[in-house]
């Protein structure tokens, strides 16, 4: 492993152009970063009263510090749930306990004090969803067709062939080291760790594919003290080395491109990261949009997802992006490519669609766009259908949204997701043959 010198591109292939060769980078964060922690309660709580009403209107926003949860937005829903204890219950969830953990305080799920403010949704604004159609939950195309958007916004969606998943290799890996962290401290294999952290990856790219992992870097909340170890040096050390054992190397199984000796490793590069969560930093939600997309590689609406009901298209309209995105490529369409929809206000079908496939689309990309439009259902109304979006929570045991609010919405095999689902590339097949 490389130390922090300059990056040297001369240990690869020399007799390529440098020109032809470049660096990505892409980051994660645990579910202890602050702006996690509030992703997580928002979206708990959207599932909360989706699971007794799933007509509820939500977005809601959580804020967190140094021994606060603020919790505020704008609700309609008839369902009833204690605002308080869900956001205690997965602060609890997360890791932040303290009980007996002297390591972890200024803010914990027992100590902290929770304030709530909520409004209900603007009519000016539920009046471009509020429709008899959508209390009939009818699926005519006329039904479909009056019930538009509940705000403007355009979203993308992307997949590539770089990884198993269809996603970019630098976010993939970010993500996967970031479960990893989760999963050793959870599990007391690296017991001395605590619940926030960040990880970044940065990859070697050839004439656009993944060659080489130039550098891993992990920022990892810990105890002040490790066995014993109280040297800040002797204790950074030990970190190293049990990151890149049970951390780092398990996550690469099934990845191709893999760590060298030249790749480039930083642990906490300041020297320790004793103090964090809310008590280092404060927590907004929607704050990680790109750690929650495809880590900067593909472009990104603007729109956050976490804390909103799927009415709103900032969140529904992204996932259909990347259903749609994933099965062109999963049908050997495109190595990548790229969907961008756009919306009105109260208005059912988008206002544009547009394919970018990068130069490696099989066919053009104006046919693909074709395709698109006859078999994916892109209006606001069919995508709640299509995907189940309302009822999930319910039938899932309260928990769906809760579950990708950390670690990225898209490419998740951990989880069951309806817009990761390949089952449109036969007929894209199909329709091209």
């Amino acid at each position: 492993m490389r130390g922090s010198e300059p990056i040297d591109f001369s240990y690869y292939k020399e007799d390529i152009p440098l020109a032809r060769r470049y660096l990505f980078t892409s980051e994660s964060v645990t579910e202890g970063h602050p702006d996690k922690i509030c992703d997580q309660i928002s979206d708990t709580i959207l599932d909360a009263l989706l699971t007794q009403d799933p007509t509820s209107r939500v977005a809601a926003e959580v804020v967190v510090n140094t021994g606060l949860v603020l919790i505020t937005g704008e609700i309609t829903s008839k369902a009833q749930v204690n605002f308080v204890k869900l956001a205690r219950q997965k602060i609890e969830e997360i890791g932040y306990i303290g009980s007996d953990n002297s390591q972890i305080s200024g803010f914990t799920a027992n100590s902290c004090a929770v304030l709530v403010a909520l409004d209900e949704q603007s009519p000016d604004i539920a009046q471009g969803v509020n429709t008899a159609q959508e209390q009939r939950e009818e699926s005519s195309e006329e039904a479909l067709d009056a019930i538009g958007a509940g705000d403007q916004g355009l979203m993308f969606g992307f997949a590539c062939n770089e990884t198993p998943e269809y996603m970019p290799l630098p976010i993939s890996l970010a993500h996967r080291i970031a479960r990893r962290l989760a999963l050793v401290r959870k599990t007391g294999q690296l017991p001395y760790l605590r619940p926030d952290g960040k990880t970044q990856v940065t990859v070697l790219y050839e004439d656009g594919k993944p060659i080489g992992i130039d550098t891993i870097l992990v920022s990892t909340q810990h105890a002040a003290s490790i066995d014993g170890l109280r040297d800040e040096v002797e204790v950074q050390q030990r970190i190293k080395s049990d990151l890149w054992d049970k951390v780092v190397q398990p996550i690469f199984s099934d990845i191709s491109v893999k760590p060298t000796g030249e790749t480039r490793f930083l642990v906490n590069p300041t020297g320790k990261f004793v103090v964090g969560g809310p008590q280092g930093d404060s927590g907004l939600t929607g704050r990680k949009i790109i750690v929650d997309t495809y880590g900067g590689y593909s472009r990104h609406g603007g729109g956050a997802f976490s804390g909103k009901d799927p009415t709103k298209v900032d969140r529904s309209a992204a996932y259909v992006s990347r259903y749609v995105a994933k099965n062109i490529v999963a049908a050997g369409l495109a190595e990548r490519c790229e969907v961008q929809l756009s919306y009105a206000i109260g208005v059912a079908r988008p206002v544009s669609v547009f394919i970018e496939t990068f130069g490696t689309g099989k066919v053009d990309d104006d046919v693909l766009l074709e395709l698109v439009k006859q078999h994916f259902e892109l209006r606001p109304a069919g995508i709640l259908q299509s995907f189940n979006l309302r009822n999930l929570p319910g039938e899932r045991s309260g928990r769906f949204y809760q579950d990708i609010a950390a670690y990225g919405h898209f490419g998740r095999t951990d989880l069951d997701l309806p817009w990761e689902k390949t089952d449109k590339v036969e007929v894209l097949k199909l329709a091209l043959a």
